[in-house]
């Protein structure tokens, strides 16, 4: 790092210095009178102009000279030939010569020859004490804008060094960059994007060690069954292993679509269809065909607010929301299961599943969220894959929204999902 600094500082301090030194030679090199001594140069010419009407024109050029000689300037009278374009001359110009001189040219009203006063441009010298001063102004100039660099190349470097770090498989993004620096917001999209890494890494990781485990199962029991088929010795004993076969593989098609609709929600490129929607139609059919595929003693209800008739969201998304919740919901609950939908002018829209179940401790509610993530069963039966509530969260993030669970007034889990209104 402080090789880079020096090597910047240098360079800035060379970049003025040399700026400095090709302006200083552009300006000796191209440089004019100014308008001052213009000024006085056109008035001395008017004087000397002004004198020679008076004297004929056979002595203009000895008096010129005797002029020149006695003042010390450079003072000369040109016959129009001897200057290319003399005529065309304005009342006072500046020429060039082929060796470099500048001269200041007044053409003559009466006789139409050409005053001229060779103007001298002063090439200015400095010392070496001058350039030591101004290379040390420059080295101060530079030195301030290093001040407002360094700042960012600091967090440039720590961006990097964490950024190497992830790289090498070390899934931690610890870049430390102040809120107040440049590329602070440069930070927290790496910072993201290194989470959401690591969650798909996780998440795919999660999947291989489900899949592993809840495919083996069914094929070590379906292998188990063609045995026993082949060794069967009547129709109804052969129908019967073919029939538990079926399940099994049903059992894993469920495995597998569960799985895949994960691994979409998982997409970074999933586009929503985002509309607006009238949930007084769509949350009661929803509930209602839950009631039917759930124990007859479960009590289940809704609550839909009046207003709840243009929700914006992509409404297959979120009827999958509704419906692995009240899944879930029909799994742990004893008597009681409650749908709640309602619109907040703040929070946007909030939906509410609450059951009378055994709840969610506190330690495990953050963790329920995740993939292949099952906490224990009911009555000790396996149900699910641990994917409808990772589904759940993953669709509330997709709307920009948030899915929390809590304590529910009926005793057991309420699981809220939110999104923002538009």
């Amino acid at each position: 790092m402080a090789t880079h600094f020096s090597q910047l500082f240098l360079l800035i301090v060379l970049a003025l210095a040399l700026a400095s030194w090709g302006q200083e030679q552009i300006w000796a090199e191209y440089g004019r009178p100014d308008a001052a001594e213009s000024r006085s140069t056109a008035a001395m010419l008017d004087v000397v102009e002004e004198q020679l009407r008076e004297v004929p024109a056979a002595e203009r050029h000895a008096v010129v000279a005797r002029i020149a000689k006695n003042t010390g300037v450079d003072l000369e009278l040109f016959e129009p030939e001897e200057i290319s374009g003399a005529t065309a001359l304005a009342p006072l110009a500046v020429m060039k010569s082929a060796d470099g001189k500048t001269w200041i040219l007044k053409r003559m009203q009466d006789d139409g020859r050409v005053l001229a006063f060779r103007s001298e441009v002063s090439r200015v010298e400095r010392s070496p004490l001058e350039w030591a001063i101004s290379f040390g102004f420059y080295a101060v100039m530079a030195l301030v804008i290093m001040i407002w660099l360094w700042p960012l190349t600091r967090d440039l470097r720590r961006l990097e060094k964490a950024t190497a770090t992830f790289g090498d498989r070390n899934w931690s993004f610890d870049a430390r960059v102040k809120p107040g620096s440049q590329v602070h917001s440069l930070a927290e999209t790496f910072r993201r994007m290194a989470a959401r890494i690591e969650s798909l890494i996780g998440s795919h990781t999660d999947m291989s060690n489900a899949m592993a485990h809840e495919i083996k199962t069914p094929l070590a029991r379906m292998r188990f069954e063609i045995e026993m088929a082949r060794a069967a010795t009547n129709p109804e004993m052969l129908a019967r292993h073919l029939d538990h076969i079926g399940r099994d593989i049903g059992e894993l098609n469920t495995f597998v679509t569960a799985a895949l609709d994960y691994a979409i929600l998982e997409r970074a490129e999933v586009a929503l269809n985002v509309g607006e929607h009238d949930f007084t139609r769509i949350i009661p059919p929803m509930v209602e065909a839950s009631k039917r595929g759930a124990p007859p003693h479960l009590d289940i209800r809704y609550e839909v607010a009046s207003d709840a008739t243009r929700v914006v969201c992509d409404a297959h998304l979120v009827e999958t929301v509704l419906r692995n919740l009240l899944n879930n919901a029909v799994r742990y609950a004893r008597t009681q299961i409650r749908v709640g939908f309602r619109v907040q002018p703040r929070d946007g829209y909030v939906l509410d599943v609450d059951d009378d179940g055994p709840g969610i401790p506190e330690a495990d509610r953050e963790r329920v969220f995740g993939s292949f993530v099952q906490l224990d069963a009911p009555r000790g039966s396996k149900t699910g894959y641990g994917l409808g509530l990772a589904i759940v969260k993953r669709i509330a993030e997709w709307h920009q929204g948030t899915a929390i669970v809590s304590t529910s007034p009926l005793g057991g889990a309420r699981f809220t999902v939110a999104w923002p209104a538009g």
